[in-house]
């Protein structure tokens, strides 16, 4: 059975800088949680395919959007906008980048495991 546990994302276990961005990790019984916040300019495939070492994101992500816009391209061409407020899914297999002039600020449940980590 899992413990409780709490954990400040303002204090995290890991912090993995990426270009345009930081993402920062704690880690729980049961997995980590994710904070991303990428700057104006932040694109994934220009931030973070360098390291990541595949053509598109290949990390599923679940979480929710705190504050900025982020727009979603699928390997299949689906297109999905991401804002404030919005809980989000996202499979395996994307490009996204910052839309605007604001940071896109985001928590992420699933995706600490893979998420900017090299090849």
């Amino acid at each position: 059975m899992a413990e409780a546990a709490s954990k400040s994302l303002d204090s995290p276990d890991e912090t993995r800088p990426i270009e345009n961005g930081t993402v920062e990790v704690v880690n729980l019984g049961s997995g980590g949680v994710m904070r991303t916040t990428f700057q104006p300019g932040w694109r994934w495939s220009e931030s973070v395919k360098p390291a990541a070492g595949t053509d598109s994101c290949q990390t599923h992500h679940f979480g929710y959007c705190i504050s900025g816009r982020m727009h979603v391209v699928m390997d299949d061409g689906q297109e999905l906008d991401v804002g404030p407020g919005d809980a989000l899914e996202i499979p395996p297999g994307h490009d996204a980048w910052v839309v605007g002039d604001d940071a896109y600020v985001g928590i992420d449940i699933t995706g600490a495991a893979t998420f900017a980590r090299s090849g």
